[in-house]
């Protein structure tokens, strides 16, 4: 598919908002549903090479606005588990045809979502554990390797971050931090495998003011709106789109 089709536009465009909004005030925790968005009308591939680029300008747009309010021991333990973590991610990719791509992004979005709604029926309360760092290095891994294939290390970052206590604005600035290394850490594995291209990087250019944008509006969001509603549009859509790419994936 044209990357540059007013088709692809109609979708990447409100899906780069979406993930400025989502990074910038809400946490990392649920900004990969735009990469389920976009795999929807991209091959996986290209949409993850899409999407790499413009979360590194988020994470620098929101980085000033919560410097030093990070918590960085909990930021450091999680970077080192997520260290061999990339590496298997890598090591998948290398060996994964697009549909097992497509099914282990549905996958991740609705496990996601069950385990949010766990949470919400009161099966899991992740809140009320404070996880060691042995469960930070193994936390770590495990976003390492989810946000390598699928840029969905957030929701694992988010259990050991909760387990912490961390109050808002510290748990915030600390996923801030975490992803911005991470995804640095990450660029040059996608170069170096021949996941960008130059007309991804174009789009990247066109997509950056809505990348932008999005950050704004998260920045600002994020001591004005409650997370409930938020949260709850971004739970259907992943359900809706991590049940499709699953379905396209097995068929």
């Amino acid at each position: 598919m044209d990357l540059f089709s007013l088709s692809v536009f109609a979708v990447t465009i409100p899906a780069v908002v979406f993930a400025g909004i989502s990074k910038g005030g809400f946490g990392s925790g649920v900004a990969f549903a735009s990469l389920s968005i976009l795999v929807l009308v991209l091959d996986p591939m290209v949409a993850i090479g899409l999407m790499l680029p413009l979360l590194m300008v988020i994470d620098v747009a929101s980085l000033p606005a919560y410097w030093r309010k990070w918590d960085w021991g909990a930021a450091r333990v999680l970077l080192i588990g997520a260290v061999p973590g990339t590496l298997a991610g890598a090591y998948f990719f290398s060996i994964a045809n697009p549909d097992a791509i497509r099914l282990v992004i549905g996958m991740v979005a609705l496990v996601f979502v069950a385990w949010q709604g766990a949470q919400k029926v009161g099966l899991l309360r992740i809140g009320a554990i404070h996880f060691g760092a042995k469960s930070g290095l193994l936390s770590g891994m495990v976003m390492g390797f989810t946000s390598f294939v699928s840029h969905a290390g957030g929701p694992v970052a988010a259990v050991f971050l909760l387990g912490q206590g961390l109050p808002k604005l510290t748990y915030q600035a600390t996923t801030v931090l975490l992803f911005w290394t991470l995804n640095v850490f990450k660029f040059g594995f996608y170069a170096g495998m021949g996941i960008f291209t130059q007309e991804s990087l174009l789009m990247d250019l066109v997509l950056v003011p809505f990348a932008l944008l999005g950050t704004w509006l998260g920045v600002r969001a994020h001591n004005y709106v409650s997370d409930r509603g938020f949260f709850a549009i971004t739970y259907v859509a992943l359900t809706a789109t991590g049940g499709k790419l699953v379905w396209d994936a097995l068929t």
